[in-house]
C-alpha cells in the first residue's frame, strides 16, 4: 500500500494570501494553488479545506526522482534548523539573494553614474568660469 503525504503551505504572495496543497503518493508529486483574500484565520483554511476538497484541482503528477527523507526526530530537527538560520545571512531563498545581489549591483551602477555626472558639472562649471574670467580681462 502506497502512503500518501499532503502539506499545506499558507503564505503571503502580493497582493493575497495563497495555500499550496501537496500530494505525494509513491513517486508521484501534486501541487495546487488556493487563492484567499485576506488572511485567513486557521479555522476558516480547515473549513475550505473540508468543504472544497474534492473540487481542488491539483497539477499533473510529476515523477519524483527520490523518496523523502524519513521522519526524523523533532529537536533534532529544530537544532539543524536553528544552525541553518545562524550561518544564513538572513535572506532565506534564493531566489531572495538572487534580488539582493541585483539591488546591490544596480546600486554600485547607480553610484558610478551620479559620481561620473557630478566630475562632468564641476568641470562645466569650472571652463565656465574660466571662461568668464577671460571675457573680463579682454575689455581692458
Amino acid at each position: 500500500m502506497e502512503r500518501t503525504r499532503i502539506t499545506l503551505t499558507v503564505c503571503f504572495e502580493a497582493p493575497f494570501w495563497i495555500g499550496l496543497v501537496e500530494r505525494r503518493t509513491g513517486q508521484r508529486y501534486e501541487v495546487c494553488k488556493i487563492t484567499f483574500g485576506a488572511e485567513p484565520k486557521d479555522y476558516e483554511v480547515w473549513d475550505y479545506l473540508l468543504k472544497n476538497w474534492r473540487r481542488l484541482r491539483f497539477s499533473p503528477p510529476v515523477k519524483l526522482a527520490e523518496e523523502p527523507a524519513p521522519i526524523r526526530n523533532p529537536k533534532r530537527l529544530q537544532r539543524e534548523i536553528r544552525k541553518q538560520l545562524q550561518e544564513s545571512a538572513g535572506i532565506g531563498t534564493k531566489a531572495q539573494q538572487a534580488l539582493q545581489l541585483q539591488r546591490e549591483q544596480n546600486k554600485r551602477e547607480r553610484k558610478i553614474y551620479s559620481r561620473e555626472q557630478k566630475e562632468q558639472e564641476k568641470q562645466r562649471r569650472f571652463a565656465l568660469r574660466q571662461e568668464r574670467r577671460k571675457q573680463k580681462h579682454r575689455g581692458h
